[in-house]
This record gives structure tokens, C-alpha cells and sequence, in this order.
């Protein structure tokens, strides 16, 4: 019944919610690097017309669309028709897939904050990372032992996200937000002023932001912004779904969803000032161009970044504390959301209590998780990160768009917005929604699969990426059809 249904406290609360599940740790580590690779500060042109064609009117899709169903995503494409239900267990699932493998870098995260007190990443952090801290095989089918430290810091990471998202919406996840949001601003703060202020950080902000217009014509720079908005605004994971089923009935959805957009949107700019402020220090220290440093993901978070730490000239400890405890909290804000698409979707669909929902996720997330912590876990964690997100995230997100646009009034979904909401949507809105977005994302899509039978992903062994790449997907497929086929609805 709706009435038991949890509820946000505030409005506040359910914003901070929804920018912490946008904030990741992309933000961090992707969203400057590729902007620095897509020529700078003209990268923001395509970002910001991707953001305004595609992210924030696909938000607010997902967003009116949990406020009119009160469901989570399987509930709601429910009652779009029986048939499409498994549109929305696809989401889900990929979201569970998701964050089994989130979880374990938070981990990493989580056990650098530790090793900061004493640099205990070494003198050369790239050797220690792939060496003693994982203990790389270098194969995924090799999986060795497991590193236990690794595992106790897993657990760890699962034991938060439970008693925050076993505390329901109000109590958990939003008062969590409440802490974790400006903890996170002010890191960030931190971060970005001592980035910014240390010799030859110029130079890195330059390589940053200087423009380069010329490559403002290249098709691949569009593409990587609409992906980039589509991931960071956190769109086919059945998170704004379920987030917005608990706002109450006379809630401004347009003006909340579009303050968490650009609230991500300013949060990855200014953090790439302080990312790129730090590199440019490094350069000049090595006397090496900003080029020779720059990086991305993993070996920005884990390697190149522990390097800067290390040639900073005061406390570098403290510094290494903000920024990895940035990388934690980040991704705890995440974490949170993507266990809560599961957990509600467990809740609507086979009335389990929410404290049963949670443990089941849990557990099984964090035995799915295992083999990620052994010494071929970081191989088996790339080609799922890779897999999943192309072929999972953007794929489903691609099929939502179409059912919402054509097999479902567009109009419903408007008028139950508009009411309640200061800003309006209207015809724009669904030509983006209907038409724009569907084109461009499907374009990516069709690059993507094209360049994926091209080449083995990443140098891996083939059998190594069926196994772990397009089984995963398959997997994740065949599991939404047979949830959302099932005839029954209560365990």
C-alpha cells in the first residue's frame, strides 16, 4: 500500500540523495581526464549540449515517471504493460551487477585512507599497487589467493551500506546524505585550493581547460559527452525511479532534477581543477609535460595520484587522507543508491520486509564479489566494468527510452510533473526524450558494438572476455526475462 511506503523527510534530503547517487567516483577520476583528451576546454561545449538535450531530460523521464508510479522500476514498467516489466528488472540488475564490483574499489579506497597516514603506498606506487596491494596474476582465470586485507575492507564497505540502507529512506539513506554530501563538498574544497596553489598547477589547469576548437568538429568528442552524462547522472539503473516513488505527492520533481544535474555537472568541473592542478605540480617536479602524467580511472586514483602525494612539499599525509577519503565517501554515496534500485525493487515485487531485502543484496553482492579480492580480481573487475556499462547500462537505458516514448503517454507523466513543479516541461521535453536522445544514444551504441567485434577488449585473452564480459551481460538478460515473465509476484 502506498501509505507504508517509505518517504523522504525533506526536500533537501531527497536532492543531497540524488546528487550523492550522480557523484561517484567518475566525477573524480574520469570527467577531467576526458575532457582533457577531448581537447579541453572545448569539451565543455558538447558536455553542457549534452547534458541539456539528453541527461537533464532523461532525468526528469525517470524522475516523473517513479512519481507517477510510486514503484520502483519493475513495478513501474509494470504498469506501463506486463511485457515490459523485464525492462525494469534489466535495469536493476544491471545496477546489482553494478555495484558488486563498485563496492570492491571503494575498498581500495577505504584501505588507502589508511595507508595515507604513512605513504604506505611506497616510493613507487605503481609497483606496490599491481604488486603487494593486488598482487596482480595478471589473468582472470588465475585467480590465486585472495588478499585479505582487501576482504576485510569489503566487508567493511557492505556492513555501511547495510545499516545505512536497512535504516530506510528517511533514517538511512537521507540522513547519510545529509552527512556525506557536505563532507564530500568540503574535501573537495580542500582538494581543489591546494591543488591550485602549488607550483606549475597552471600548467595543468591550462591542459585542462585551454580550448582546443579544432577538435570541436570530431565525432568521437560528442560521443564520449552524451556517454559521460548518461553515466555520471547515474540514468538506467532504476535509481530515479525508485528514489522519486518516495517523494510525497505535491513535490517539485523538475526543479529538484534539474538542481542535481548541474550540481553534478559544477562538482566534476571543479574537481578536475584540483585533479589537473595536482598533475601539472607533478610535472613540473619531474620535469616531465603534463602529457607524461595524465591518466585516468584506476591508475589515476591508485598510481598516479599517490605519486603526486609523494613530492608534496608540506604534510603530504594529510592530503593523501582528504583525497582518498573523498574516493570513499564518493562512492559510499553511490553504493547506497544502486543497493537501494535492488532493495525496492525486492520490496514491491515479493513483500519482503526491508531489513530481509537488504541482507539478501548483501549477502549475495558480497559473495559475488569474492572472486574480485583474489589476485585475478582486478582482471575479472575491468572486463565486468567495461561489459556491463556498454552493453548493460547504456543498452537498457537506450529500451527504456523507447517503451517511455512509445509504448507509454508521454503526457502522463508531464501532467503529473507540471502541477506540483516551478519550472514546466513540454513539447521540447518529448521531442528530446522521443526522438534526439533515442538517435544519439543509439549511434553510440551502434559504434560501440562495431569496435567491440573489431578487437579483443583490453588485450585479454578472448576466452577471458566471453567469460566474464558477454556471459555477464547474457546472464544479466536472461534473468531479467525470466523475473519479469514469472506469473506470481509474492514469494
Amino acid at each position: 500500500m502506498e501509505q507504508n511506503r517509505d518517504q523522504w523527510g525533506s526536500r533537501l534530503g531527497f536532492v543531497l540523495a540524488t546528487i550523492g547517487s550522480a557523484v561517484g567516483l567518475g566525477n573524480i577520476w574520469r570527467f577531467s581526464y576526458m575532457a582533457y583528451e577531448n581537447g579541453g576546454g572545448a569539451f565543455l561545449f558538447p558536455y553542457i549540449f549534452a547534458l541539456l538535450t539528453a541527461g537533464i531530460p532523461l532525468l526528469l523521464l525517470e524522475m516523473g515517471f517513479g512519481f507517477f508510479t510510486r514503484k520502483s522500476a519493475p513495478s513501474s514498467f509494470r504498469k506501463v504493460s506486463k511485457k515490459f516489466e523485464w525492462v525494469g528488472w534489466w535495469s536493476v540488475l544491471v545496477a546489482f551487477t553494478v555495484v558488486v564490483y563498485y563496492i570492491v574499489i571503494i575498498a581500495w579506497s577505504l584501505l588507502f585512507v589508511f595507508k595515507s597516514f604513512s605513504l604506505g603506498w611506497t616510493a613507487n606506487p605503481e609497483t606496490y599497487f599491481f604488486g603487494e596491494f593486488l598482487n596482480f596474476s595478471g589473468s582472470a582465470f588465475n585467480l590465486g589467493g585472495i588478499q585479505w586485507p582487501i576482504f576485510i575492507a569489503l566487508v567493511a564497505v557492505w556492513l555501511i551500506n547495510y545499516f545505512i540502507i536497512a535504516g530506510g529512506v528517511q533514517k538511512g539513506i537521507e540522513k547519510a546524505s545529509k552527512i556525506f554530501m557536505p563532507l564530500l563538498a568540503s574535501m573537495l574544497l580542500i582538494i581543489v585550493i591546494r591543488g591550485i596553489t602549488l607550483p606549475g598547477s597552471m600548467a595543468g589547469i591550462k591542459a585542462f581547460l585551454a580550448p582546443d576548437f579544432s577538435r570541436i568538429f570530431e565525432l568521437g568528442i560528442w560521443l564520449d559527452a552524451f556517454g559521460q552524462v548518461f553515466f555520471t547522472l547515474s540514468l538506467g539503473f532504476g535509481i530515479m525511479i525508485a528514489y522519486s516513488s518516495y517523494l510525497p505527492k505535491k513535490s517539485d520533481v523538475i526543479k529538484n532534477g534539474v538542481i542535481a544535474a548541474f550540481a553534478d555537472a559544477i562538482f566534476a568541473i571543479i574537481a578536475g581543477l584540483g585533479v589537473f592542478g595536482i598533475l601539472g605540480y607533478m610535472a613540473q617536479a619531474q620535469g616531465v609535460s603534463v602529457a607524461e602524467v595524465a591518466t585516468s580511472g584506476i591508475g589515476l586514483a591508485f598510481i598516479a595520484f599517490p605519486k603526486a602525494i609523494n613530492l608534496l612539499p608540506a604534510v603530504p599525509q594529510l592530503f593523501g587522507l582528504f583525497f582518498f577519503l573523498s574516493l570513499t565517501v564518493a562512492g559510499l554515496s553511490s553504493s547506497v543508491s544502486l543497493i537501494e534500485s535492488v532493495v525496492s525493487s525486492l520490496i514491491d515485487n515479493f513483500s519482503l520486509s526491508r531489513k530481509k531485502a537488504v541482507t539478501m543484496v548483501s549477502i549475495l553482492g558480497f559473495l559475488m564479489g569474492i572472486p574480485m579480492v583474489t589476485q585475478g580480481g582486478l582482471a575479472i573487475l575491468d572486463i565486468f566494468d567495461h561489459f556491463v556499462n556498454i552493453f548493460g547500462l547504456l543498452t537498457v537505458g537506450f529500451v527504456e527510452m523507447l517503451v517511455l516514448s512509445y509504448a507509454f503517454d508521454l503526457d502522463k507523466i508531464k501532467d503529473n510533473m507540471n502541477p506540483s513543479s516551478d519550472l514546466q516541461v513540454g513539447p521540447i521535453w518529448k521531442v528530446l526524450v522521443k526522438f534526439v536522445s533515442p538517435i544519439l544514444i543509439g549511434f553510440g551504441l551502434l559504434q560501440n558494438v562495431v569496435s567491440e567485434f573489431s578487437t579483443v577488449y583490453g588485450g585479454y585473452a578472448l576466452a577471458e572476455v566471453i567469460t566474464f564480459g558477454w556471459v555477464a551481460v547474457a546472464l544479466v538478460l536472461l534473468a531479467a526475462f525470466y523475473l519479469g515473465s514469472r506469473k506470481d509476484t509474492i514469494i
